[in-house]
């Protein structure tokens, strides 16, 4: 008779949890950290690391995709059900800012690790749904703007990665950040700041 498995990770992946887990902490403190730091701070020898992971490369890679799936899980959530154009946007701009280590984490790879172009091809399916956002409310006149619904959502991702730096640099208090940030798209997207500053308040409330 086959032995019935109880489901609980093992130590390996408990292990490549932690690993993950401390990286994260670990390069967004210092986004040029070593395998070394990163096993000193995760409490196991450098050969643990790299038995999970044969290069800081592969690391980071991992982290990446990580950040990437947490911020395009996070956008879907916040604008699930939501029909009208822009209480979609200020959900799922909120939503995303909820998991802003993994957006600093990205801020931060994107400077050294991992390109710029990198990201941005990993970003293009949370990319392509602000475009559609977008579309929908370009067409129903809820937003405005000069710009295609596809280059406005490129304004809108260099705007979000911007905000987060001026977080990481001490020009925008963290706490703030979130609802700052979703009025900028909302006026950057053609709706006027009060009622922008009014949904946002609504659904911070």
């Amino acid at each position: 008779m086959a032995a019935m498995t109880t489901g609980n990770p093992s130590r390996a992946d408990v292990n490549r949890r932690r690993i993950l887990d401390v990286a994260l902490s670990e390069l967004l403190r210092d986004p040029d950290a070593s395998m070394d730091q990163i096993a000193r701070a995760a409490g196991v020898v450098r050969r643990t690391v790299y038995g999970h992971f044969p290069s800081r490369e592969a690391l980071v890679g991992t982290l990446t995709d990580e950040a990437v799936a947490a911020v395009a899980a996070a956008h879907a959530a916040g604008r699930e059900g939501v029909a009208d154009p822009a209480e979609s946007l200020a959900r799922s701009t909120l939503a995303v800012w909820e998991i802003a280590d993994r957006y600093r984490l990205l801020v931060a790879l994107a400077q050294r690790s991992v390109t710029m172009q990198g990201i941005r091809e990993r970003l293009t399916p949370v990319r392509e749904a602000c475009a559609e956002i977008l579309r929908r409310g370009l067409e129903q006149g809820v937003f405005a703007s000069p710009l295609p619904p596809y280059a406005l959502a490129y304004v809108h991702e260099q705007t979000l990665f911007a905000l987060m730096e001026a977080v990481n640099d001490g020009l925008l208090a963290a706490e703030e950040a979130g609802g700052s940030a979703t009025v900028t798209m909302l006026t950057a997207a053609g709706v006027p700041a009060s009622r922008a500053t009014e949904l946002v308040a609504k659904l911070n409330g």
